[in-house]
């Protein structure tokens, strides 16, 4: 069939026209597919994402819980060091206060013992034995103190000092150690003032004295200050073996000695080991020099205090001093649980003329009292008497019961400020152990002249 030439451009018209639309069909067809295609594939990764942050999550979780309990762990044992540290600190302050019992009833015995012995062989022997107990007693102190800076207990009480005041008993103290052994000791007079605890900076210079002693086989020992603005350097030189430049910071651990000074006595290798802890505490810096061979300086450094300030205390300090008069014929009644050192005590009351009472305790005291017919002068009273009753409410209890303020003195191996605020609360004198026989005189010349 033959169609027209119109006819034939017609179709091919419509013809071009169906494939135009077939082809926008198409295209559309497959930018559909195409979308589809794309968000399945973000469904897919967002899945994916979600197992990731699922499983890191899951991770991080353990990681909380491990940490935790590694937390646990550690909080755990740094109880245990801390109670293993306190245990420490209170048996060895416990241990020591029992220590210094026996040492305090063989003092003042001695003391006793020194003014009946008058041949020559007998002092020599009693002040032999007076520097082995000396020795012993700054043992005690030294365990004491390293006790007391551990557990916290030990405050530093900064003030101006004058260098003179602790120059002067320094001297007196070591130049019969130093004559002994040979040696010459310079102490260099100073006008200068530091700010720091007297008795700490004390215990300081002690124990640089005493080391430099110790290991000077021959020569000199020198301390002196020397001024540099507003700080003051203490030093101490002597001219022994030198320690060498590896052991320099060794020395200052506990337990660490060099080798052996004077007598072949090397100490028990806590004195420098103090020197570091006190300066600590002071905010103090302490620095050695040394040449083997040639000997060592050990330097602190301490803030410098206005001189004149110290003066002026000084001399208000003079002029306040009271002269103490004589014990003979005064009642003292003690009341000390320690046999030991009761009759110690005992002894060297009754060698300055005092009338004596020994008791136990409170309910001892008030028969010995009821015995003696009247109230003694005064009353020495140890602090921790047995079956928990303490010397202060004895005295108490004694004013009470006899409608007298009795003068009376706490004795302790108790160290702590505890102890020393329980005593000024009552308004009592308070004397530490292994007491100084003169300084007990004095405090009980001191409250029955009141």
């Amino acid at each position: 069939m033959n169609e027209s030439p119109e006819t034939v451009r017609q179709l091919e018209r419509e013809t071009a026209k169906l494939k135009k639309i077939n082809a926008a069909l198409m295209s559309r067809v497959e930018r559909s597919i195409d979308q589809q295609h794309n968000a399945f594939s973000l469904f897919e990764t967002a899945i994916a994402l979600d197992h990731q942050v699922r499983s890191r999550t899951r991770q991080l979780q353990d990681a909380l819980r491990s940490l935790e309990r590694s937390n646990e762990s550690l909080y755990r044992a740094k109880l245990q060091a801390e109670e293993a540290s306190s245990l420490k600190s209170s048996v060895l302050i416990s241990v020591t206060h029992d220590l210094l019992q026996p040492l305090n009833a063989a003092r003042l015995t001695l003391s006793s013992l020194a003014e009946l012995s008058e041949a020559g062989n007998g002092a020599m022997l009693v002040e032999q034995v007076d520097r082995s107990l000396a020795t012993l007693e700054e043992l005690l102190r030294t365990l004491l103190d390293i006790s007391k800076l551990d557990a916290g207990a030990l405050k530093p009480e900064a003030r101006p000092i004058a260098m003179a005041s602790l120059f002067e008993p320094l001297h007196a103290e070591f130049a019969p150690i130093a004559a002994k052994r040979g040696l010459s000791l310079t102490i260099v007079p100073s006008s200068a003032a530091v700010v720091s605890d007297s008795l700490m900076l004390r215990r300081i210079l002690q124990n640089l004295l005493a080391n430099a002693l110790q290991y000077t086989r021959g020569g000199k020992v020198l301390m002196g200050c020397r001024l540099s603005g507003d700080r003051v350097s203490i030093e101490v030189h002597d001219t022994g073996p030198g320690i060498p430049k590896a052991q320099q910071d060794a020395i200052f651990l506990e337990f660490q000695r060099g080798d052996a000074g004077f007598g072949d006595q090397a100490g028990f290798g806590l004195g420098l080991s103090i020197v570091r802890r006190f300066a600590t505490v002071l905010g103090h810096s302490v620095q050695v020099r040394s040449r083997v061979g040639h000997g060592s300086a050990f330097v602190v450094v301490v803030p410098r205090a206005d001189a004149a300030v110290v003066a002026a205390e000084r001399d208000e300090a003079k002029a306040a001093q009271f002269h103490y008069s004589g014990l003979e014929g005064s009642k003292v009644l003690v009341i000390e649980n320690d046999p030991a050192s009761a009759e110690a005590m005992a002894s060297l009351l009754e060698k300055w003329g005092c009338d004596v009472a020994t008791t136990v305790s409170t309910a001892d005291a008030i028969e010995r009292i009821g015995a003696l017919g009247r109230v003694p002068d005064a009353i020495i009273a140890d602090l921790h008497l047995d079956n928990g009753e303490r010397g202060i409410d004895a005295v108490d209890e004694l004013r009470q019961r006899f409608r007298s303020e009795i003068p009376a003195l706490i004795v302790t191996a108790d160290y702590s400020d505890g102890a020393a605020r329980e005593a000024a609360l009552f308004g009592l004198e308070l004397l530490k152990k292994p007491i100084k026989p003169a300084e007990m005189r004095a405090l009980l010349s001191f409250l029955l002249a009141r």
